[in-house]
Order: C-alpha cells, then structure tokens, then sequence
C-alpha cells in the first residue's frame, strides 16, 4: 500500500514540475502565472519527487547498480555538460548584447532616424503599453529592440482588463494605446511599429510644433491637393515630423509670419513681385529659412524668375538655365528609359545626405542649382545633389521640342556631375525669435543659435504625390525642411510601413503543399525505415 502511495506522490511530483516548466514558457512573462504560482508549482513538484526517493530509497539505489542505469548517467551528465554549454553561451550573449539582423529587409532593425534620436536622448523615456495580456509578447519584442539602442529607454506593460482603475485615469479608449512619457509631456500612439513609435517620440522630444508655410499665388504646388501634381503626401510626411503645414500669399499678408520655421517656394511658373521678395529678405535676415524649388523654363514664352534667382545669386547659388539629361540608364531601375529624369544614387558630403549611402531619388525635368565660384555677396553655397558622369546640364533648350539632344560643349552644355541642389548659410543679422505659441514650450537654453539658411533644388515635381514614392525623395525633402530647420538631429533615413510579404496560394495549390509535406515526403522517410527495418530482421 505504501509503495502504492510513493509512485502516486512520485507521479504528482513529475506532473507539477511539468506543469511549472509550461507556465514560464507559453503565459506571458508579467503575469501572475510566473511571478508567483509557477515557482509554487515547482517547490511543490520537486519537494514531491524527493518524498518519493526518500520513500523507495531501495528501489532508487538498486535502479543505479545496474549497467542500464550507468549508461544512463552517463547520458545525463553529458546531457548536464551540453547545457551547461548552452547556457554559458547564452550568458556571454546577453553580456555582449550583439545582433544580427539577416531578413532580406532588415525588418527586425531599426531605421538610420531612430537609431539617431534614441542615441541622442538626452532624459529617460517610458513608453507605457496598455494592452491585453496575449497581446504584449508583441509588443514587448518591439520596445526591446528601442532598449537595446538607449539606456534611457524604459518600458511598462498594463493589462487594461486586470486594471480598469490604471486604464481609466489615463482615459484609455482603444487598445493598443501606448503613451509615451518624457520630461513631463505625453504623446499616445495607437500602434507599436516603427513608425507610429518613432513619429510619437519625436512629438514628445521636441516639444514644440513647427510651422512651415508653402507659398502661394504664383502656381506654386499645393500641399491640399491629392492628385498627382499636388504635396498632400509630403504634407502628412511632414506632419509625422511634429511639423504643421500651412498656406501663405505673401501679397496680400506682406510679411512672413513670426512663428513660420520655414517657408517652401514649390515650383512658381510665375516670378515674385516686389514687395514679396522684400517679405523674404527681410524674413531670411532675422534668422529665416527658405526651400527655394524652381523647376526649368523648357517653352519660349514662358515667364522666367529672375527676381527668385537673383535671391538665389545672392546666397551664392546659381540657378541654371537648362534642363539637365540623365545618359546613364539608372532610369530603367524605375520603370522608365527617360532621359530627362535624372536619378541620383551618389551624393557631395552633407548633413542632409549623410546617412543615405546609395539611396536612389529621382528628379522629373530639373535644372542645375550649382554653387556659384567663389561665392556671392559673402555667401558660399554647398552642393547637397548631384548627377551621375554619364549627365549634363542641356544649354540648347529650344532642341528639346525636337526629341533629339546630345553633349554640345559649343553650345553651352556642361558635363555631369551636374549639381541639382546646393545650399546656403549665414548668422542672423537681425534675430527676433518668434513668440512660443499658446501651451507650447519656448525653446530650450541649449537650443541652436538661430542661422539664416537657403536650400535650393532645381525640381519641384521630385516631391510631388507622383513622385514621391521614389525612395529616397520623401526622406530627401524632410531632411532638408529638418537642415532648414536647425533639426540635425532628426536628419536620416526614416522607417518605412512593413511590407508585405505574405504568399498567396490557390486551393490547388496549398492542396498540393499538403499531400507533398505531411503525407508523401513523411510516408517515404517512414515506408524506408520499414523497409529497411525488414531487411535486417
């Protein structure tokens, strides 16, 4: 009866260690499961197997006399060596925290952008995961990867339905709802990919809300309209950047606004008045930015800018008068043989394209924007964009109509590299920082002196909706608003949406996968071990 008894305790030992072992590995690893009830279950399991060897000392020591149980235990410590191996590595591992990321695009690593503002912080930042518990495995592995890039980096996880009282004093309405926490200001995002966490962290970091104004009055691109030609797509990307975009008629308003962080000049076909470029030089004077887009004047009658390019002059940027052709086939990785957009993959040394390497971007019929020798009016501009060897700038504007253009040094062409963009920069003159706005924090005491900066690009159609999707051109367009801006920080290649690599299978199809994968490859392998198995016998 007694010996009855043992086995029972024995077996209930084992079961409840089992039991532990499965509670640490498939419940999630806040909850109360691990915490407290699977270490209970593994005292009670292992305290139960040792009453049982305790009770049937005999049988136990008469199990290890014979030869089955020494090359049993042989078996055992060498399993116990390789383990003991496993975890030795697994420990200098987690000490070296090194890691590889092999996926074909790199989405288990974070962007070039993210990686910078998580090394820059300079307070710690929490991000607060409100969420159901079968959930947070999922986000958790995200979170950690933003650890594993800053110490400063701290994360929690809330289970909504096991704590309504924490759930409703941080009005939680939906789930996922993660609140990011950093020097007293909260952002809420609704996601925890790359994206949705790095744009929120940015908006809690930077504190402020920057305006940027986008021209109007001249034809100039339009950031309401969603159609091709129109700036709605890289509006929302701007918006994503803690930016607000808003509309400015210089004519009628005289003066750029105080709290504008940089007004875009998006391909005018028309030239400024007067007192609108004595708007802008006065702006740009007390430590204002401009983007200046200024696409070629391809037709005979069309009106020039010479008041917009002598403002460029005067900032040491020569806006060409040509259009620049792209020889060099890069076009036919877009899906197009044409000439006149040239593709850009190798870039001058700048802060704007620091961190793109050979990021592509693409501009629809530009022009040169180069720096002008020796400067101009104490400026001296740097080029940021430039073509391939196989490019030059088109001085015979009036051939394009015939289709047929070719390299003609007599006739005014240059030679590639040819500079699509270049930029320029000064001390303000005459600083006014603009008044904080209504709830929103003035500038910090180690913010950048105020500098006035010109950015030039010989292309407004680049960062059109049609356009933007070439790769790098949206990330091309916001590093220059963030340069602008005296945003360095924010500078790099951002994160995209993941993509979408799921296989679509017919029934047929996944009918065959079936048959081949779980009937006919296994009946093989198993008729050969029967087959085999009959031979020998």
């Amino acid at each position: 009866m007694a010996n009855k008894i043992f086995g029972v305790v024995g077996w209930i030992g084992t079961a409840l260690v089992l039991a532990a072992v499965a509670a640490r590995l498939f419940t999630p690893p806040w909850g109360w499961w691990s915490d407290h009830y699977a270490t209970y279950l593994a005292w009670a399991g292992l305290g139960s197997v040792l009453v049982y060897m305790a009770g049937q000392w005999r049988d136990v020591a008469n199990f290890y006399k014979g030869r089955g149980a020494r090359y049993g235990t042989m078996s055992v410590v060498s399993i116990v060596v390789f383990l003991g191996i496993l975890i030795a590595a697994n420990y200098l591992a987690t000490r070296q925290s090194k890691r590889w990321d092999f996926t074909a695009n790199q989405v288990y690593s974070l962007s070039d952008q993210t990686i910078k503002i998580l090394s820059e912080l300079k307070e710690p930042v929490k991000f607060v995961v409100f969420e159901r518990a079968d959930r947070v495995p999922m986000h958790k592995s995200r979170l950690e990867n933003f650890a594993y890039h800053s110490s400063k980096v701290a994360t929690e996880f809330v289970d909504a339905d096991r704590d309504p009282l924490r759930a409703d004093a941080a009005k939680i309405e939906s789930l996922p709802t993660i609140l990011i926490d950093y020097q007293g200001r909260t952002e809420r995002v609704s996601s925890s990919d790359e994206l949705a966490l790095v744009n929120g962290l940015i908006k809690v970091t930077t504190g402020q809300v920057r305006k940027v104004y986008f021209t109007q009055g001249h034809g100039e691109k339009d950031t309401a309209v969603s159609e091709r030609a129109g700036y709605s797509t890289v509006a929302q990307a701007l918006t994503r950047e803690n930016f607000t975009v808003e509309a400015l008629v210089l004519i009628t308003q005289k003066t750029v606004p105080a709290d504008a962080a940089v007004v875009v000049i998006a391909g005018p076909s028309t030239d400024f008045f007067q007192p609108e470029m004595a708007a802008l030089n006065a702006y740009v004077a007390r430590g204002g930015k401009v983007l200046v887009l200024l696409d070629p004047v391809t037709k005979p009658d069309a009106p020039g800018q010479p008041l917009l390019t002598q403002f460029l002059t005067d900032w040491g940027i020569r806006a060409g008068n040509d259009l620049v052709i792209d020889a060099s086939g890069l076009g036919q990785v877009l899906g197009t043989n044409d000439a006149s957009l040239p593709v850009v993959v190798d870039y001058p040394a700048h802060a704007i394209t620091a961190g793109f390497g050979r990021v592509m971007t693409g501009y629809p019929m530009a022009r040169s924007m180069s720096p002008i020798e020796g400067g101009s009016n104490s400026h001296t501009a740097q080029p940021f964009i430039s073509t391939s060897a196989q490019s030059w700038a088109e001085a015979d504007l009036a051939s394009l109509s015939t289709g047929q253009v070719a390299l003609n040094a007599d006739k005014g062409d240059k030679q590639g590299p040819v500079m699509l963009g270049s930029v320029s920069s000064a001390p303000a003159t005459e600083v006014a920082p603009p008044p904080a706005a209504n709830g929103t924090p003035a500038a910090p005491d180690d913010a950048p002196k105020p500098e006035s900066r010109v950015a030039a690009i010989g292309d407004s159609d680049f960062a059109s909706n049609f356009a933007i999707g070439i790769p790098g051109n949206s990330d091309l367009f916001v590093n220059v608003i963030n340069w602008l801006g005296q945003r360095e920080d924010l500078i790099g290649i951002r994160a995209r949406e993941p993509e979408d690599r799921r296989l679509t299978l017919t029934a047929d199809q996944s009918q065959r996968i079936f048959w081949l994968s779980i009937v006919i490859i296994p009946g093989i392998v198993f008729a050969s071990g029967i087959y085999t198995w009959w031979r020998r016998r």
